[in-house]
C-alpha cells in the first residue's frame, strides 16, 4: 500500500503508514473487541506504541463514521463502536494487515478498553488522617457500590501503586475477596 500517512511517533519496524492500513486496523480492532472504544484513547495507544500516528487515527475515526462504518455510542464518553459494514470491511481485508500487527494493536487497545471501563465502574480515594495514608477503592455498578475498602498504606506512592492494582482488574479483586472470605478451611 502506498505509504501516504504521517509517519511522526510511528515505529519503521510494524507500524503503518498508509491511511488505508489505518482504517483497516481500526475496524478489525472494533469488530474484534466489541465494547465502545473511546476515539482519543485509541489514538493515544496506538501511537505510544508506534503501531500509528495519532492525528491519522483520529482523522481515520471521523472517516470511518462519516461512511458509516464505525458509529458514535456514547458522545459523553467520545466512545464508538462498529457497524456492519465496519465489521465487513474488517472481515474482507483483514489479511492485508499483518498478523503481528494486528495482534500487538489488539492486546494494547484491549487493556485500554478495560482499563478505560474499570475507571468508569470504580472509585478510588487517597486521603491523610494525620500522619497515615488511606487508600479507598470501591467497586460500582449501576450507582450501587458493591464493594469498598479501605487500606492502611506506607506512603502515597503505595497508595498510587495499590490504585493501578485495583484498576487492572477490580472485578478479580472482588471475586477474590469474596472467595477468601466464604472458603471453608
Amino acid at each position: 500500500m502506498e505509504k501516504d500517512a504521517v509517519a511522526a511517533g510511528v515505529s519503521q519496524i510494524g507500524g503503518l503508514f498508509s491511511v488505508a492500513e489505518v482504517r483497516i486496523l481500526i475496524c478489525y480492532i472494533f469488530s474484534v473487541i466489541d465494547k465502545p472504544v473511546p476515539a482519543q484513547e485509541l489514538g493515544n495507544t496506538l501511537h505510544h506504541e508506534g503501531i500509528a500516528n495519532y492525528f491519522e487515527v483520529i482523522d481515520s475515526l471521523a472517516q470511518l463514521v462519516e461512511g458509516g462504518h464505525i458509529k458514535l455510542y456514547n458522545e459523553k464518553d467520545n466512545t464508538y463502536v462498529i457497524t456492519e459494514s465496519g465489521r465487513d470491511i474488517a472481515e474482507t481485508l483483514k489479511t492485508s494487515i499483518s498478523i503481528t500487527v494486528k495482534k500487538r494493536a489488539y492486546n494494547v487497545v484491549l487493556k485500554m478498553v478495560s482499563r478505560f471501563h474499570n475507571i468508569k465502574e470504580t472509585k478510588t480515594e487517597i486521603t491523610h488522617e494525620g500522619s497515615d495514608t488511606y487508600i479507598t477503592c470501591s467497586t460500582v455498578d449501576n450507582n450501587k457500590t458493591f464493594m469498598s475498602i479501605k487500606l492502611l498504606a506506607t506512603d502515597t506512592d503505595q497508595a498510587l501503586a495499590v490504585k493501578e492494582k485495583f484498576l487492572e482488574n477490580p472485578s478479580k479483586i472482588y471475586s477474590t475477596l469474596i472467595e477468601l472470605l466464604t472458603a471453608k478451611d
